[in-house]
């Protein structure tokens, strides 16, 4: 169950081409996006799995903010 857990948008700048599939099967992910070298998505609970699916890749940019995500009930 992750109700309750953080919701958080990145965006991550990869020098080349960033590493979709590595991260796309790290857990908590959701809503991944790619354009050029930059990769968005969506992270729920701990950033640990992303953050080890990044190993082994230049990241040049960073930026996390929270994400506002309605409660049940709410649209």
């Amino acid at each position: 169950m992750t109700e309750g857990l953080p919701l958080q948008r990145v965006e991550v700048g990869f020098v080349g081409t960033p590493p979709v599939h590595q991260v796309g099967r790290a857990s908590g992910l959701s809503e991944l996006e790619v354009d050029g070298p930059i990769l968005r998505c969506l992270v729920r609970g701990s950033f640990q799995p992303f953050v080890e699916a990044l190993r082994g890749h230049e990241v040049v940019s960073l930026k996390s903010i929270p994400n506002e995500c309605p409660k049940r009930g709410e649209t």
